[in-house]
């Protein structure tokens, strides 16, 4: 018998005074601003940490697939940086610009402030969703339109919503005691989304701090509202990009815990939703079999997404993932308030380069078009936009970053 084993400068001490209205439930300190030498077009960085007792250290990939590189390493002063920290941008003109509302982007999962708003070919070919990527993105755009644009940088490529949610509020704080604007404009991609409207909705631990009303729109791009189960409707797939026996280095939560690859039986619960390297995966899962029939041609379908042992795989199923981690339904019925509007941009392109798209029903290659644009919970819905786009295309595309910045005013 098979056991079960139980799966997306210089250095300051400077706190951050807080303008009038703020709330925080723990200081903020600056602990390093860098003004040269950065890449892609921010003219600085710095870096803070929130002294809140609610950050603890997370778990990284063992392998390294989720540690930071390049700038961003040096950024944060460590591959793997310790949860409370987080990294805020400055565009050129992020504290001349002529709008009198500033902005806070919010990156994905497993992207950084670079790759999402400022060089999507920072990771090189496909990584922007297509074949050849642009060298400039949405950053630069509404910097040339005169948008004061800020953008927060995470230590933990998947890491804990809540983590996620309250350094957010920190981030927005921070640009408002900057520029003195009374609030900011929040425009959240995928999984920054999700963390976006957790704070915006007050979905918080109770060392977390509720929304403050500081944002004044919010702009939830390829946002899973309603959850999403790509990863257990296509685990099979998926899989060969994640396990290591089998060539994969994505860093990505697979479906299983165990898998057969060349003829043995591989086991990695660390690399699957069961483990504890990709919190922030976990807390956006959502069943849609009810809604959409699950590919029934893919191998082990059925105990992939149930639960089980399939011929060549085993893992515990989305509903047992569901139970231990998604915030969806909280999320949902927390609601946000009927004082913020809230802008939704969906992608109706399967169509992302090199990866298993969602293909069950009209998605975005990742998201369900009907997650995205679900107005469930939102007090103010102000407007939805579907645009011919996939997942990764909607933060950087010429008629996403139009459609952004019409919404922005």
């Amino acid at each position: 018998m098979r056991r079960a084993i139980g799966v997306l400068a210089a250095v300051a001490a400077l706190a951050v005074a807080l303008p009038a209205g703020a709330q925080a439930t723990a200081s903020v300190t600056l602990e390093a601003t860098f003004t040269s030498g950065i890449a892609n077009g921010w003219a600085s960085v710095e870096r803070y940490r929130d002294t809140g007792s609610g950050f603890t250290a997370e778990t990284y990939p063992p392998d390294g697939r989720g540690d930071h590189a390049g700038q961003v390493a040096t950024f944060f002063g460590a591959p793997r940086p310790h949860a409370s920290r987080f990294l805020l941008y400055h565009a050129p003109g992020a504290l001349t610009g002529s709008k009198p509302t500033p902005v806070l982007l919010v990156h994905g999962a497993n992207q950084t402030a670079d790759q999402a708003w400022a060089n999507p070919n920072a990771s090189g070919q496909y990584g922007c969703g297509q074949v050849t990527c642009p060298s400039t993105g949405l950053m630069q755009h509404l910097d040339g339109l005169g948008y004061k644009v800020f953008a927060i940088g995470f230590p933990h490529r998947n890491g804990d919503g809540y983590h996620w949610a309250e350094q957010i509020h920190d981030a927005i704080t921070i640009i408002r005691a900057k520029t003195g604007a009374a609030k900011v404009d929040v425009v959240g991609w995928s999984k920054g989304a999700f963390n976006a409207r957790m704070y915006a909705s007050s979905l918080r631990k109770p060392w977390g701090t509720a929304y403050a009303g500081d944002i004044r729109k919010l702009i939830l791009v390829g946002n899973p509202n309603k959850g999403f189960d790509w990863g257990y409707r296509h685990g099979w797939s998926h899989d060969f990009a994640i396990f290591p026996e089998c060539g994969g280095s994505l860093n990505a939560p697979a479906p299983h815990s165990e898998m057969v690859c060349y003829g043995l039986w591989r086991v990695h619960p660390e690399l699957s939703y069961e483990g504890s390297a990709f919190p922030g995966a976990g807390q956006m899962l959502a069943r849609w079999d009810g809604v959409y029939p699950l590919p029934v041609a893919e191998q082990d379908w059925y105990t992939t997404y149930y639960g089980g042992t399939g011929f060549f795989t085993y893992g515990r199923g989305i509903q047992w993932a569901i139970d231990r981690d998604s915030l969806v339904a909280p999320l949902l019925a927390a609601g946000t308030p009927a004082s913020l509007p809230v802008h939704l941009l969906c992608g109706n392109a399967p169509t992302m380069a090199g990866l298993h798209n969602e293909h069950t029903g009209p998605s975005d290659g990742a998201v369900f078009v009907a997650s995205c644009a679900a107005g469930d919970g939102i007090g103010d819905h102000a407007a939805t936009a579907t645009l011919a786009l996939n997942h990764l295309q909607l933060g950087w595309a010429a008629s996403a970053r139009a459609q952004i910045a019409s919404w922005l005013g």
